[in-house]
């Protein structure tokens, strides 16, 4: 009988199970925290790490932290949630699959282009506001739209989710990475732009090659991929709704951007566009909000996924060997020479957003750890915010821990284990790029 690998939800609870067994074997110890006036967000005091009593969490304690971790995630599942209905809403208008069609038509002769196209759009997204839970509830559009110009599910998810992470990995301008980072560690934001879009273009390159290359679907195209679909006028009501969700997303990111949005105002922002577009789309009062539950229902375990991966930080930090993993994972580096304490310093930040599967969560945690060490050590500020950039956040692509991931595969009826395998050869060659970059970054004095 072949084994099955596990379901998401039996992922996450083996991952707290894991990280209850660490509250007893590592030794706890905690830093010192403050609030950044220049962020507005709790960082720790670098050197200020000690020693303390172990505080093991106990087998109901770790059951208890499933329904907490929900909770301790609520706006992001409540954001999720709302899209998904909102989404569901503009389905059943028709405007996607009318809009796929077009779409299929104009590229007809080449669905590379298609691809290539998505690929940019969603590693922008990612760029500009680090855009990924949002992703969830377009998972099975991403999915109808692909098989049609036959490209995999897998594809799917890795042109974007995958480029997504790209491009937030890469981005000069990415608010909870490296403009966070650089704000924690005293850089003046925007500083080394050239340098990180020259490599953000590489590597998004690199990716939607790897896609195109590997992406085929083995099965036979339809026929109407391979002449190209019936030409499609869309209609006045289909072009107002799809200029509507357009909007919405220009809308969202220019609101995180210089409105300080967060997770409730993206959710209201959904909210507004799935009842405008259903009533544009004459589903009726009843008929747009039947449709917006159904989404929801659609999205409710994606949704709780999410909110479960919380769980595994929480059981970590309240076990208080959270900071002690930071502790011992950077505090030797201070004895390498700069180039390989950069490389050390990139793979202990891959590492480490296992436990923290939250980039600005990561930054707030390490970047006034690493800031000091950088200085002490001769490696320039800008350099090690690259080695978290670099190891951090691209681990989006495969952490077992990471909510979203493990709710777009859900949706996508992908397991885990075959995602893994996908990635994990363009992973690594997008790491080793990474790891030259920051070796000519040293190189040139960045």
């Amino acid at each position: 009988m072949k084994l099955q690998f596990p379901h998401p939800f039996a992922i996450l609870l083996i991952f707290i199970g894991i990280a209850v067994g660490l509250t007893y074997l590592l030794p706890a110890g905690k830093y010192e925290r403050i609030i950044d006036p220049n962020t507005s967000r709790e960082i720790v005091v670098p050197n200020s790490y000690k020693s303390i009593p172990n505080e093991p969490i106990g087998f109901f304690d770790a059951v208890v932290k499933v329904p907490e971790g929900i909770i301790f995630g609520a706006d992001i599942v409540i954001l999720i949630l709302l899209i998904g209905g909102a989404f569901v809403v503009v389905d059943k208008t028709g405007a996607f699959d009318n809009g796929i069609s077009a779409l299929i038509h104009r590229f007809s002769n080449s669905p590379q282009k298609v691809m290539i196209l998505l690929g940019l759009i969603f590693a922008l997204l990612g760029a500009l506001n680090n855009t990924y839970e949002e992703i969830i509830a377009l998972i099975p559009i991403m999915i109808a739209l692909t098989s049609r110009i036959g490209f995999t599910k897998i594809s799917a998810v890795a042109i974007s989710a995958g480029s997504a992470t790209i491009g937030a990995t890469f981005s000069p301008i990415n608010p909870f990475g490296a403009l966070l980072a650089q704000k924690i560690a005293d850089v003046q934001p925007f500083s080394g732009f050239v340098f990180r879009i020259i490599i953000l273009l590489i590597a998004t390159g690199f990716w939607i090659y790897w896609i195109l290359r590997v992406g085929k679907s083995k099965s036979e195209v339809t026929e109407e991929t391979a002449m190209g679909a019936e030409k499609i006028k869309l209609s006045k009501r289909t072009g107002i709704i799809l200029t509507i969700v357009g909007l919405t997303f220009t809308t969202m990111v220019y609101g995180i951007l210089n409105w300080d949005w967060d997770y409730n105002q993206m959710s209201a922002l959904f909210l507004i566009m799935g009842i405008i577009c259903g009533f544009i789309g004459k589903l009726g009062f009843n008929g747009t909000f039947k449709a917006y539950a159904f989404g929801i229902q659609e999205m409710a375990f994606a949704a709780l996924i999410v909110g479960l991966a919380r769980s595994v930080y929480l059981v970590l930090y309240e076990g208080l060997i959270i900071d002690s993993i930071v502790y011992y994972l950077f505090n030797p580096l201070k004895e390498l020479p700069v180039a390989f304490s950069a490389i050390a310093m990139t793979l202990s930040q891959s590492v480490l957003h296992v436990p923290i599967p939250s980039n600005s969560g990561q930054a707030v945690l390490t970047i006034p750890i690493l800031t000091p060490l950088a200085d002490l050590i001769g490696m320039s500020r800008q350099v090690m915010i690259l080695c978290y950039q670099y190891g951090a956040i691209i681990m989006d692509l495969i952490t077992p821990t990471n909510g979203a991931l493990l709710a777009m595969l859900t949706a996508a009826k992908l397991s885990y284990k075959d995602w893994f395998l996908y990635c994990l050869k363009p992973l690594g060659i997008i790491l080793s790029m990474s790891i030259i970059a920051i070796l000519i970054a040293i190189l040139i004095n960045f």
